[in-house]
């Protein structure tokens, strides 16, 4: 099938692409890019008028809870990823704190051969440690052979400090990028907020920055000692910013990522005791909220993604005993874009969320390069619209931005030059 994207404002920061112009997508690959491409198109060409669109290299998601396998009630590959399509997002990778967790080679394959037929590109990070339980290591060389990517123990720390040192040098070698949940969890235990005056409204136990803090600094410090890359999942902190601005500046080979709902909410959110607002790390302060848009703004961050927790209605139903994550891919680009209007640029938003991404996990995606993988993001920068959580596309409804009016609506979806979401 070919495909012609007609007067879009192309950007691909991976080119250092701004322009006005075509592109020519053939045999699920980008096969040209230019002014005026009508001459290199056939009778059978699907033409797209994309006057005032923006065209990009499609999002992708470095944290996604697919609940596959064990929860497939709450979400699957094949719902977790029409999400992704109706919110341009056309790779994803998927945390391993599956029931049974991801700690096995035959679980890798099974779930990877599974999402051959969705409508994004699935990979995989595998367990750091055997059943999640921070004690003794996965075999990670059979795991790499197996099809995951990365590692992580993500929803908890890991454990004893000396697995997650080995993990750091042997995932170094395997090329498996390591993504660490920062929390103390001592100092967590029981809480369902943030610390701080909405938690003393409510009468209930906070988590307090320092959780998060303590973490962020443990993870630093191991892969300093080892020289090894860390990627630091949904920063929240002002104070997790600072140590990893300052990690960086010592040349501490780490990267970090944020998360939509922590720049466009705070804990003032929790004031209705609405569970749809409850996550780990939770809703912050406005200062932790401007601290994050500055780590943004001057590369501290260098991602953005969703951790898309997606839970029942039922689960969610009660404030105190709900299980925290809400969902997100689907409103991941217009969230961040209407958080950032006036902070990054539409470029610098989709360097975020596609490029940087990509480079991270070193996978074949966030470009619109001659050659590469047809995936494509359409979208409109200026049109508003109301999230409304019955019509989304996952199999949870559990948004925070429900009832919100967001700015940038994606339009269509193209995954290797096929076209699975489409409202033009």
């Amino acid at each position: 099938m070919t495909i012609l994207l007609k007067r879009a404002r192309i950007i691909d920061p991976s080119q250092g692409l701004d322009m006005t112009g075509d592109i020519l997508i053939a045999n699920g690959k980008i096969s040209g890019i230019g002014e005026d491409l009508f001459s290199k198109s056939d009778d059978g060409t699907e033409i797209l008028d994309c006057a005032g669109l923006i065209a990009a290299p499609g999002l992708v998601d470095l944290h996604v809870h697919l609940r596959d396998p064990g929860q497939t009630h709450k979400e699957d590959v094949f719902s977790g990823c029409r999400a992704a399509a109706a919110g341009g997002v056309t790779s994803l990778l998927a945390m391993p704190n599956t029931t049974p967790p991801m700690d096995s080679p035959e679980r890798v394959e099974a779930l990877l051969s599974k999402a051959k037929d969705a409508d994004a590109a699935v990979y995989t990070a595998a367990c750091i440690t055997e059943g999640l339980r921070g004690e003794k290591l996965t075999d990670l060389a059979a795991l790499r052979k197996a099809g995951a990517i990365a590692l992580s123990d993500d929803g908890q720390p890991v454990k004893n400090t000396a697995c997650l040192l080995e993990a750091l040098k042997r995932g170094t070698e395997l090329g498996m990028t390591v993504t660490a949940h920062c929390e103390d969890k001592f100092l967590a235990e029981g809480g369902l907020l943030n610390e701080g005056e909405v938690s003393r409204l409510l009468g209930l136990k906070g988590i307090p920055n320092a959780a998060e803090d303590c973490g962020t600094a443990r993870e630093i410090a191991a892969a300093a000692s080892v020289n090894a890359p860390i990627h630091i999942c949904h920063v929240s902190t002002k104070g997790s910013v600072e140590l990893i601005r300052d990690a960086k500046r010592r040349g501490v080979r780490v990267t970090a990522e944020t998360c939509p709902h922590y720049l466009l909410l705070t804990e003032e959110a929790l004031r209705k005791r609405d569970a749809d607002y409850r996550m780990n790390p939770p809703l912050r302060t406005e200062e932790d909220r401007q601290a994050l848009l500055e780590g943004l703004k001057d590369g501290t961050i260098d991602a953005i993604s969703t951790d898309h927790a997606p839970h029942t209605p039922e689960e969610k139903e009660d404030f105190l005993t709900a299980p925290n994550g809400s969902i997100g891919m689907e409103t991941s680009l217009a969230a961040s874009l209407t958080a950032l209007e006036g902070v990054l640029s539409v470029s610098e938003v989709v360097e975020k969320m596609s490029c940087a991404p990509a480079r991270i996990l070193g996978i074949p995606a966030g470009t619109l390069a001659i050659g590469a993988n047809a995936d494509v993001v359409l979208f409109d920068p200026r049109r508003k619209w109301t999230v409304e959580e019955n019509a989304l596309h996952g199999k949870s409804k559990n948004t925070p931005f429900k009832g919100m009016t967001l700015q940038g609506r994606v339009l269509t979806t193209i995954f290797h030059g096929r076209k699975v979401y489409d409202i033009r």
